[in-house]
């Protein structure tokens, strides 16, 4: 079933169909499209507003968003604005988080925040395990102030990783080379956080902030080993890890509570329903299903044609590229035939040999992007059994950045299928 998408109110089914569930799950076709970032605000934003959603979950890292969910709760940083304060978002690619976009939405999260008791307020939060550096900094100011006598172990991790000077590639290619890691030191500074913080995570945000970027060190310890030796395993690493975090954010909210998470539409969308499974990969949207069974709601985005931001290489500046017309056959072919305007569908029970239920290509633009190899940016996919939404927008143009990409040293590679 199909409906126009003109404004914020023709999202009356999807809402109504997503208002049950415990985690609504919203995805992007891109990390780099205005319309699939708006969308994505405007269906959170009445998620929020008339069914009491009090948390996002964001495929970003745990401290950059950290510091947002801090001020969007009005607990620190009052004196910044939205776009100060995402002008500190500085690991590549930064237009990710720090666009116009999101800086709209967060400043009206804020206002939504501020005129509610500090118990109703929505946090933010990131989900990934790419801020090992960042996390030990946390830990060990934390540490410092708070339980001095375990500093000992975070001086050995962080001794451990010292030699490799922040670059996690050196780190995981030195393991390669050399039988020898940092495992043993991050569990054991993990065991010793979790010591320290176990008994006040629930009351104290600190010591949860803490808690979890203990977690982080050690699954990007892993990850990052893994990723060098070409193993897809490390796909499975991350998005194990963002699912865990899931529901170790909703556990701190409360059994009661509901949340979205803002991912990519490979992250989002069942991966049964995809040649993923094939090749041994899970993502966050069927470990919340299988977890969670009748609790989940999925919604995806896709476009036919467009402007979109992305970089031609790993940390190369992104830029406006054209986003050429699906490939025909595609699902986003078959939907630019049927449906000319912006639309949202629902997917209902399933009918022998209707078009969602029919394996085609999905396209999936990562944020490294070429538009002449635009045939290796398609996901076989079940649409149906993948998500159980689509938002479909037949044109989409690049979102807005909201400064130029700094780029101080090598970015972390990101796993297949979003890096292609």
């Amino acid at each position: 079933m199909a409906r126009p998408l003109l404004g914020p109110y023709d999202l009356d089914d999807v809402v109504r169909s997503a208002a049950a569930a415990r985690f609504v799950c919203l995805g992007e076709a891109s990390h780099g499209s205005h319309e699939f970032y708006r969308w994505r605000a405007l269906l959170s934003r009445r998620l929020i507003e008339e069914h009491g959603f009090t948390w996002i979950g964001v495929e970003g890292d745990w401290p950059d968003c950290w510091r947002i969910n801090r001020w969007v709760r009005g607990q620190a940083d009052q004196e910044l604005d939205a776009r100060e304060l995402l002008a500190g978002f500085s690991r590549w690619p930064t237009w990710m988080w720090a666009n116009v976009e999101v800086a709209g939405f967060l400043e009206w999260l804020r206002q939504w925040n501020l005129a509610l008791p500090e118990g109703q307020r929505t946090g933010f939060y990131g989900l990934d395990v790419y801020s090992l550096w960042d996390s030990l900094r946390v830990i060990f100011a934390w540490l410092h102030a708070n339980a001095r006598e375990a500093v000992p172990a975070a001086l050995r991790a962080w001794q451990c990783f010292a030699p490799f000077g922040e670059d996690p590639q050196r780190y995981a290619w030195n393991t390669r080379l050399v039988p020898q890691s940092c495992e043993a030191d991050v569990l054991a500074l993990l065991a010793e956080v979790r010591r320290q913080t176990f008994a006040k995570m629930q009351d104290d945000p600190a010591a949860f902030d803490v808690a979890q970027n203990a977690i982080i060190a050690a699954n990007a310890e892993r990850y990052y080993r893994i990723m060098v030796r070409g193993d897809r395993q490390s796909w499975n690493i991350r998005d194990q890890h963002m699912s865990d975090t899931i529901d170790r954010i909703a556990d701190r909210h409360g059994h009661h509570s509901k949340g979205l998470i803002w991912a990519h539409n490979t992250h989002v969308g069942d991966a049964r329903a995809t040649d993923m499974e094939h090749a041994g990969m899970v993502n966050i949207g069927q470990l919340m299903r299988q977890r969670h069974p009748g609790t989940v709601f999925l919604v995806g985005f896709a476009t036919f044609a467009g402007t979109v931001m992305a970089a031609e290489a790993w940390g190369r500046p992104g830029k406006t590229m054209l986003l050429p017309p699906a490939q025909a056959g595609s699902h986003e072919y078959l939907l630019n035939q049927a449906l000319d305007a912006p639309s949202s569908l629902l997917f209902g029970a399933s009918r022998p040999g209707e078009w969602p239920d029919v394996w085609l290509g999905h396209r999936a633009i990562g944020v490294v992007y070429n538009p002449e190899r635009e045939g290796g940016n398609y996901v076989p996919t079940e649409l149906r059994q993948r998500y159980d939404a689509l938002l479909w927008f037949p044109r989409t143009v690049a979102l807005h950045p909201l400064h130029p990409e700094y780029l101080p040293g090598e970015p972390e590679l990101e796993t297949e299928p979003t890096g292609f």
